[in-house]
């Protein structure tokens, strides 16, 4: 019987030895395979190397909103002057349907060179940004639906750009500015009158509340859509003595926007750029 215990205690004895050693070599293996790896320190020199592989600097993009302003082409829109009085408004983009604007022609319906400067006419919404934004957006494959400004300037100052400005947008439709040299004009379409819309930057200032109709007048513009206006008109190549309204072009005797506008108020801010003192 002692032999026999002796022999069961040196079984569980070796059992317990290989149980221990099979548990140190697995955990051992756990360690090389799955555990946290060791590395040395990173130097200066490695730092470099291995952000140089991730970040390409050509491809860096940084947080910064990009601004919302129009395109540059044809040399139609230039940076502001650097001491300019340091107004900057709010500016966001609201693109039109490409139904409801075109290309800028060369040559007219009949085949005549167009070569006219750039017209800035002044127009007014009659109701809210989001309304005439909402037209605009509007498919309207008829030609006589087709409506938009380049920009409108909301009642916070805030400047929408509607349409690029290297494109003709349709803003005014039976129209002639009378320049220093003679009426200015272009027929683009002989299924329909002369306009000012091939060489016209259309501007719209959005009216407020108690001018949704056709009263004569209302109660005006904000400052803030003067100083956004003066602001916007500052950085084209447009001379004062061609910023003009729909009402003065119009030749249907239906326009008279934009009512109540305050020439000299527009002026005194539009005079505080150095590009456009007086």
């Amino acid at each position: 019987m002692g032999d026999r215990r002796w022999f069961k205690l040196g079984v569980y004895l070796g059992a317990f030895c290989l149980a221990m050693v099979i548990t140190i070599v697995l955990a051992t293996t756990h360690k090389v395979f799955f555990g946290p790896q060791v590395v040395a320190a990173p130097t200066s020199e490695s730092v470099e190397t291995a952000t140089e592989s991730i970040v390409e600097p050509e491809t860096v993009t940084t947080s910064q909103p990009q601004e919302a302003s129009p395109s540059v082409e044809h040399g139609f829109m230039y940076t502001a002057d650097s001491n300019n009085p340091g107004y900057v408004p709010a500016e966001r983009v609201a693109l039109a349907d490409p139904s409801n604007y075109g290309e800028r022609y060369s040559v007219d319906a009949y085949g005549q060179p167009l070569n006219q400067e750039y017209l800035a006419v002044l127009h007014e919404t009659v109701w809210s940004a989001n309304s005439a934004i909402n037209t605009f957006q509007t498919y309207h494959p008829r030609d006589e639906d087709q409506a938009s400004y380049h920009t409108i300037i909301d009642r916070d100052g805030t400047v929408i750009y509607i349409v690029p400005p290297e494109k003709r947008a349709y803003g005014a439709g039976n129209s002639v500015f009378e320049g220093p040299n003679g009426p200015e004009t272009a027929v683009t379409n002989p299924a329909f009158a002369a306009s000012v819309n091939n060489f016209a930057y259309h501007i719209s200032l959005v009216t407020p509340s108690d001018g949704q109709d056709n009263g004569p007048s209302h109660s005006g513009y904000t400052d803030a859509q003067y100083k956004s206006l003066a602001w916007l008109l500052a950085r084209t190549t447009i001379p004062e003595g061609r910023i003009t309204t729909h009402a003065n072009v119009d030749r249907s005797g239906s326009r008279q926007d934009p009512r109540s506008f305050n020439w000299p108020h527009f002026l005194e801010y539009l005079h505080q750029y150095p590009s456009r003192q007086a």
